[in-house]
């Protein structure tokens, strides 16, 4: 099932049951949310869209894979439910298909991981390195399935007339067996959206926003000066917000913000607001 609401004139959500849009991207076996579309082009490039589930286990990190998708429409109003199955984890193939299977390359390439968002210094040299250890053995990126499954229900109303998107997550039932975090991914372009700001008049642009820092300012927005579009949300009680933008050649482009919360919050309700900019 594919859905598309327009919305602010030549903009438009667009959301799949099916594992779509980044052609090209890694990222295209992953289940996408809502995406945001300029007439017909794809402004999330590699980004998951709007309003997407990810879980944590300790280092590892689990992407869903498939969805159960249902609406239905009240006049402006558009009523989305979308369950995720939790089910895939990231890999490292080899040239010709395959992927690397030993659990130490992993764990420290996890690490890794965690230690680019967290030394903010270190990135750029973190950076350096993967991309010259993929070039020499030819390493790709490719998703699997982990082993593992959970069922997360996320509800989106659309106000398609005011750009606006209530997102509710479903966490009751969570498994409680070595899940860590939970996070909500926000994601479109980076090509597109190559520009931060803030309600505390933080202004940054390309690589100066960074790509995984907390942000404490009440509303964060990533904005598109060429298309003229924004999109931005605000802190959540219980959730720590975070902002990001990753361009790397032709395998990562995605800018976007991403609440952290406990694996024992139940309920968790935020609101995506779209504008035209001048």
């Amino acid at each position: 099932m594919e859905l598309t609401i327009p919305m602010l004139g030549d903009l438009s959500l667009q959301i799949t049951d099916q594992s779509t849009g980044g052609e090209g991207y890694p990222t295209r076996r992953l289940q996408k949310g809502l995406l945001l579309l300029l007439e017909d082009e794809d402004m999330a490039e590699e980004g998951v869209g709007f309003g997407v589930p990810i879980l944590k286990r300790g280092i590892q990190t689990i992407f869903p894979g498939g969805m159960d998708l249902t609406w239905r429409r009240q006049g402006a109003v558009w009523e989305v439910t979308a369950v995720f199955d939790m089910s895939l984890v990231e890999r490292l193939a080899r040239p010709g298909g395959g992927s690397l299977k030993p659990r130490v390359l992993y764990a420290a390439k996890n690490s890794l991981a965690a230690l680019h968002r967290r030394l903010p210094p270190l990135r750029r040299s973190l950076t350096a390195t993967s991309i010259a250890l993929r070039r020499t053995f030819g390493w790709s990126t490719t998703f699997e399935e982990a082993g593992f499954h959970a069922a997360l229900k996320v509800t989106y109303i659309i106000h398609d007339e005011e750009g606006k998107i209530d997102i509710a997550v479903d966490l009751t039932d969570l498994p409680t067996d070595g899940v860590t975090e939970a996070v909500v991914m926000n994601e479109q372009g980076a090509r597109h959206f190559d520009r931060y700001r803030d309600s505390d008049g933080t202004a940054l642009r390309g690589e100066a926003i960074g790509t995984w820092d907390e942000v404490t300012a009440a509303e964060v927005s990533f904005v598109s000066p060429a298309d003229r579009v924004a999109f931005s949300l605000g802190q959540v009680q219980g959730a720590r917000l975070s902002r990001g933008r990753e361009l790397i050649d032709s395998r990562v482009a995605w800018s976007g913000f991403g609440y952290s919360l406990p694996p024992t919050l139940k309920e968790f309700s935020y609101t995506v607001r779209i504008e035209r900019t001048a």
